[in-house]
């Protein structure tokens, strides 16, 4: 390794418009590897020259030494910068980015492992912290870095959940990877309504208004919307493949801006040929939370540690118990006769036939011991035309699934599929929709066979691991009513 012999304090000019470079002049030339923050914290590399780039967190000046934290976005950790203090200048403050070189050293304070000797500072972009709506020395709650969809991500609570999401995607992946799904993109366009809700954004070209003699006719022929589920291209997949999923965005045109709804929002979906049984399903579903939460404690602990300690404070004690303990079962009938036993005085009356409410969900979590609950065979008149008919009496019924679980409510919904193409004939000729689903009603007469599966919202997940009380704090880009700034 070159030893540097002696050195010279040169101030010039940078090419990056506006930006100052603090040169350390060498007699002889040394070689910096780039570094990210989270290799420099390792420590592997200590005792080399290396490069960092970055944005500042603290500056902290003194009469004999400068300290810097500089963060990049790959650990929740910063790195201490020390340098001599003619290094500082004005442009050098929280928020502003920069690059440094200089050699990487043990450090003898307790709450790090090492440190960078700082031998070369350059300012690339400058930060002006009165104009900053975030401050080096305040913890902003969600509410009020919401405000800033285009600069929550220099905090640390959002890169936190960034970090974390992008864990969780990983984790997804691999837990259906190691268990034989094979991962199917599904289209965005769609001329199918899956939840029947009518609650579709339409697709339309955009100079459709200026050309009235246009405007009979539809670009791919038919009325197209963006997709609310991708699960009927998975069933036609199910035809071939024992094993399939997708995980990508889906839309819903409700007009609403409560902390509960999206307009765009990530579904995650797998559908599992071969199976008559909804404890099939209800295995994937509950295999696939714990091993996801799992690997996201193991690969983001101080990310989600900052959730439990600051945004949800004993969080993680609930967490536990949902890691540790089986998911519990109960029929739609048997949730119905507890809320309706309930001393809790709720705005939505229940009785048999009713949709369950946010309320009655968390009421029946709670029944539960705080444990992820799934509600089993829902009324036939609440499901859409796809779920499998129990042909049960006196209550008529269809094996569809909720997993409710803390905080939360639904998490994930399923159901087997009518295989028999009778039952779904009628039930399509008594809603008027057999003519456009006459491909679905097809899929049953060549090669099929006994199928169900699930959907689970990502954000929801997320919020359920982190204990955030608003969806649109685990989004990057939150899209919902009258809201779509950037």
């Amino acid at each position: 390794m070159l030893q540097v012999r002696s050195v010279n304090i040169l101030r010039r000019r940078s090419c990056v418009p506006g930006s100052i470079v603090f040169n350390f002049k060498y007699c002889c030339h040394t070689a910096f590897r780039k570094l990210r923050i989270c290799e420099a914290l390792s420590g592997d590399e200590v005792g080399e020259h290396v490069k960092i780039q970055g944005w500042v967190r603290s500056v902290r000046a003194q009469k004999n030494v400068l300290f810097l934290d500089v963060n990049d976005g790959s650990t929740k950790k910063s790195l201490q910068v020390v340098a001599d203090p003619e290094l500082n200048d004005k442009n050098l403050t929280f928020g502003s980015s920069v690059q440094i070189s200089g050699s990487l050293t043990r450090s003898s304070h307790k709450k790090q492992n090492v440190e960078l000797q700082a031998r070369q500072i350059q300012v690339v972009g400058q930060c002006n912290p009165l104009d900053f709506p975030f401050k080096v020395k305040e913890r902003h709650d969600m509410e009020y870095i919401r405000q800033f969809p285009h600069l929550r991500c220099k905090t640390n609570t959002f890169s936190s959940l960034l970090r974390i999401r992008s864990e969780a995607t990983s984790a997804v992946q691999a837990f259906f990877k190691e268990n034989g799904f094979l991962h199917i993109h599904t289209p965005i366009i769609t001329s199918n309504d899956c939840e029947g809700a009518g609650e579709l954004f339409k697709v339309e070209p955009s100079g459709q208004d200026k050309n009235p003699e246009e405007t009979q006719l539809h670009f791919f022929s038919v009325p197209t919307f963006l997709t609310v589920s991708g699960q009927l291209h998975l069933e036609v997949m199910t035809g071939a493949f024992s094993r399939v999923y997708t995980f990508g965005p889906t839309f819903r045109a409700e007009n609403s801006q409560s902390r509960h709804h999206l307009a765009e929002f990530y579904m995650v979906e797998a559908e599992i040929a071969f199976t008559e049984s909804l404890e099939d399903i209800m295995m994937v579903m509950e295999n696939l939370f714990k091993s996801t939460t799992e690997r996201v404690l193991d690969k983001c602990a101080d990310d989600v540690h900052l959730f439990h300690k600051y945004v949800a404070p004993g969080h993680w004690d609930s967490l536990h118990v949902m890691l540790k303990n089986k998911f519990k079962v109960i029929t739609y009938s048997e949730a119905i006769d507890l809320l309706n036993r309930s001393s809790e005085n709720f705005v939505f009356k229940t009785e048999w036939g009713c949709d369950l409410q946010k309320e009655h969900e968390h009421y029946l979590v709670k029944h539960c011991g705080d444990v992820p609950v799934f509600v089993i065979n829902y009324p036939y008149e609440l499901k859409p035309f796809y779920a499998r008919d129990n042909n049960d009496d006196p209550c008529h019924t269809v094996a569809a699934v909720d997993l409710l679980v803390p905080g939360v409510g639904e998490l994930c919904g399923g159901t087997l599929r009518e295989e028999r193409e009778e039952l779904l004939r009628t039930r399509l000729a008594n809603a008027d929709m057999e003519e456009p689903y006459q491909w679905y009603l097809e899929l049953r007469q060549f090669g099929s066979v006994p199928h169900g599966g699930f959907g689970m919202g990502f954000e929801r997940y997320l919020q359920c691991v982190l204990g955030v009380n608003n969806i649109k704090d685990v989004i990057p880009f939150p899209r919902f009513s009258h809201s779509c700034r950037l």
